[in-house]
């Protein structure tokens, strides 16, 4: 190759080894978790060794039927199949971002003929066919379209975190509703034998006032009772309609006629969960490890845009062939060029500057949101570690309370047929009775809430988010 085309090339390759140097000027640190993590958790809860939540952990609750539903809702989820067309998104930009480190390489194929009259010259047929090879490429020299990979890679890496949340968030979300439906069927449960009881009464205290024992008042008294426990039954099936119908959205059926699987609500376990120490969360919860991932994405972005204020390099080569010949390239003209070239943007009102400032302050906005999640996350885990412990604490009182107001109802019912107690007796033991049995399910419903907060507030169990193509 001629030598006065080599010094050239071999002078600006100098320069840009020269200036490749520099390089180290546009990486930006990676940002420090802002956040002091406390050694355990509050006295209120004992802090044991990490124990990985098992992927089954929901068989702790000892119900088949919500094992079917979980099953259902993962594979009818509208919102778990928007996470994965997200990861899809994600991971079409990252091959987009890894193009640009490949060579651009173009063809040309092109002929021509035509013929030139002219008055009172004969005629000139003028004919050619040429092709032609391009290749260019840019030096990365500054690593700002490896920062743009980076941030490529990291944006992925947050859409599979993302995924694991929106599925952690739908199975809370089916077991919530599928427990609130079963608590609410009980709970009518309780105030239809709440009407069976005052509907006996009331035949009591009717054939007494037969008999002349009793007063129209107390027949009127207890009628009153009757209707008040009618009542009560209206708002209960309200809810549990609409629980039934909540339900059937995350399962992803059409709400209108849904009646989910019967199942005992009494008969439901709590399972027990391991906290750990407060430093596994950033590794477990998903949420946690997305904004991680959003700032080394944030990261990558501000050095791509301090980079892009540094001179391209790119290297370029070309060939071609050239004949007179229509449709043939028999004994063409030969061509080949090499060249380097160094672009810098001069003046553009200060616009890559002013994207460098963007590309930061959102970075800043990632960092102190990074932080903010974690402190919140701290203080879930504690609420449900504490709301655990005092639920079931609450649960063992009601049961002793359930079983004074039913020993109550008893004596007092016995009382009134004896003839030696009064009406008011049996109906405040009837009420008492009623309350005590209708907040003992709803403790329970708390305790199990309280479960399926903590292990929410725990990351979950984590699986592998699915391929995306």
């Amino acid at each position: 190759m001629n030598p006065s085309v080599l010094n050239p090339l071999l002078k600006a390759s100098a320069l840009a080894c020269a200036l490749a140097l520099q390089a180290c000027a546009v990486t930006e640190p990676v940002s420090p978790a802002p956040v002091e993590l406390p050694a355990r958790w509050d006295a209120t809860a004992v802090s044991g060794p990490e124990q990985p939540i098992s992927r089954d952990w929901w068989l702790g609750f000892g119900s088949p039927a919500l094992v079917g539903l979980l099953d259902e809702a993962q594979a009818g989820s509208a919102d778990l199949r928007i996470a994965i067309e997200r990861m899809r998104q994600a991971d079409i930009a990252l091959q987009q971002a890894g193009v640009s480190r490949l060579p651009a390489v173009g063809a040309s194929l092109s002929t021509s003929g035509g013929q030139t009259d002219a008055p009172g010259t004969p005629s000139v047929s003028r004919e050619s066919t040429s092709a032609g090879l391009s290749i260019s490429y840019e030096l990365d020299l500054w690593g700002r379209i490896a920062a743009g990979v980076r941030a490529g890679e990291a944006s992925f890496v947050a859409s599979q975190h993302d995924w694991r949340t929106a599925r952690l968030t739908l199975l809370t979300g089916v077991a919530n509703n599928y427990f609130l439906w079963l608590n609410l069927n009980e709970r009518l449960g309780i105030a239809r034998q709440n009407l069976e009881t005052a509907e006996r009464v009331l035949r009591v205290v009717e054939a007494r006032q037969r008999n002349g024992v009793a007063t129209a008042l107390e027949v009127s008294q207890q009628r009153a009772a009757v209707l008040s426990a009618r009542t009560a039954l209206i708002p209960l099936e309200l809810q549990q309609r609409q629980a039934a119908s909540a339900l059937a959205l995350l399962l992803g059926r059409v709400p209108q006629g849904y009646v989910p699987a019967a199942g005992e609500f009494a008969q439901l376990a709590v399972p027990t969960l391991s906290p750990g120490l407060p430093a596994t969360l950033l590794t477990r919860r998903p949420d946690l490890a997305s904004a991680e991932a959003q700032l080394a994405a944030a990261d990558a972005n501000v050095a791509a845009a301090r980079a892009a204020l540094l001179p391209t390099v790119s290297l370029s080569a070309s060939g071609g062939l050239g004949t007179s010949a229509l449709l043939s390239l028999a004994d063409p003209t030969r061509s080949v060029s090499l060249g380097l070239s160094l672009a810098q943007s001069i003046f553009d009102g200060g616009r890559q500057r002013l994207q460098i400032r963007s590309t930061q302050s959102q970075r800043v906005v990632l960092i102190e949101n990074y932080g903010k999640a974690i402190r919140t996350a701290l203080k879930e885990v504690d609420d449900g570690l504490g709301n655990l412990a005092r639920s079931q604490q609450q649960e063992a009182l009601q049961r002793e309370l359930v079983a004074q107001a039913r020993r109550s109802l008893e004596l007092a019912e016995l009382r009134y047929r004896e003839g030696s107690g009064d009406l008011l007796s049996v109906l405040d033991a009837q009420r008492t009775l009623f309350s005590a049995l209708d907040a003992l399910s709803t403790q329970k419903l708390a305790r199990l809430s309280a479960a399926l907060d903590l292990y929410k507030a725990l990351g979950g169990d984590w699986v592998d988010a699915p391929a995306v193509s």
